[in-house]
């Protein structure tokens, strides 16, 4: 197995969804749009802006508006809604005790993931973390893990990537990494074997598995 790893956070090592789609909702009413929360789980991991502008039909100009009302409750709520998935933090400390080099790499801000790691004392986990900037710099998938892998000088034969969402899928694949999937993130019935997952973690033992082999 490769001695790099790359995970995605929402849906993958974090259990995010409360607070992004509160926030969400939040942003929605501002623009007076009413949606139920069920709705809104589509909003959990690709970039915000896209997903506003996509699901909503709302212009770039909208999109990014919307993107600053939701940063208005996730600032100071929605980015504290969270948990790690059970068996994660400890998933993680073991990889790294075997000696592999794991990267956060995630479309959300690296502000807000940073704070979240911090948060519930798992800093120690990840050699880097990489995300976007609060300004949208490289907040598309295949930016974040083109980044991670230049900070740490590999190539893509060298690394693997970890998510939930075929986003992960696609922006590995873009750069040449191939991805596996997990089954307890926010993907849709049938969406990580239509986009080519290598494997399928059904939970964290399982991935641990498939990762130290």
């Amino acid at each position: 197995m490769k001695d790099y790893i790359l995970f995605d956070f929402d849906g993958t090592v974090f259990d995010s969804a409360e607070g992004v789609i509160k926030s969400v909702q939040y942003a929605l009413a501002k623009l007076g749009i009413e949606a139920e929360l069920s709705e809104l789980m589509c909003f959990v991991g690709p970039p915000l802006n896209e997903s506003f502008a996509y699901k909503y039909g709302l212009s770039e100009e909208t999109a990014n508006k919307a993107v600053e009302l939701y940063r208005e409750r996730y600032a100071p709520i929605g980015w504290t809604e969270c948990k790690p998935f059970e068996g994660m933090p400890e998933l993680l400390r073991k990889l790294r005790k075997d000696g592999k080099k794991l990267a956060v790499a995630t479309s959300k801000p690296l502000f807000f993931a940073e704070k979240i790691l911090q948060q519930h004392d798992m800093t120690d986990c990840f050699d880097i973390v990489c995300g976007a900037e609060l300004d949208g710099t490289r907040s598309k998938k295949w930016e974040v893990i083109a980044y991670a892998l230049e900070r740490f000088g590999i190539t893509p034969e060298q690394a693997i990537m970890v998510g939930d969402r075929k986003y992960d899928i696609m922006g590995a694949k873009a750069c040449g990494l191939d991805c596996i999937g997990v089954r307890f993130g926010y993907a849709d019935e049938g969406e990580l074997e239509e986009h080519g997952a290598v494997y399928i973690a059904e939970d964290t033992d399982d991935l641990y598995e498939y990762l130290s082999n």
